[in-house]
């Protein structure tokens, strides 16, 4: 789903960054760190989160939540892309979805509590959207790097 940007000044940019190093960050601290109230931190961060600028989570290691079986999906799509797209979005085991070019249309990542659950979740749920002509698993055998600290522009 493309979005517009939505148009940051410096001190948003500044609030964004901080929050991008610890989430937990109080608002005073971040407020003394660029220059503005604690309210109007707290103000700023809660016009971001309503504007779906960013959002504040936790990011967990699925492997040690329960769920042992991580994997990219590559599909590939005949016919409506957003059709498909619109249904893989509504599985809870996908937690990662783009439209991209090349050989496949879709990749999604899925998480999955083990091989059973991944099988279960390629061959009776992604195969059976209409429009799904194929899929590719590539099974993750080691997560090296996973950051979300890119700052902002």
């Amino acid at each position: 789903m493309a979005r517009t940007p939505a148009p940051l000044d410096d001190a948003s940019r500044a609030i964004i960054e901080q929050l991008q190093q610890d989430g937990r960050r109080p608002y005073a601290t971040i407020g003394k760190a660029v220059g503005l109230s604690e309210a109007a931190v707290r103000q700023r961060v809660q016009k971001m989160h309503e504007q779906g600028v960013m959002q504040i989570v936790a990011v967990t290691d699925p492997a040690q939540v329960g769920f042992s079986r991580s994997a990219m999906i590559a599909i590939t799509v005949q016919g409506d892309l957003e059709a498909v797209s619109q249904q893989l979005g509504q599985l809870p085991e996908i937690s990662y979805l783009v439209l991209v070019t090349g050989k496949y249309d879709l990749l999604a990542e899925c998480v999955a509590e083990d091989d059973d659950h991944l099988l279960r979740v390629t061959n009776s749920q992604i195969r059976k959207i209409p429009g799904v002509v194929s899929t590719e698993t590539f099974i993750y055998l080691g997560l090296r790097k996973q950051t979300y600290n890119w700052g902002t522009k």
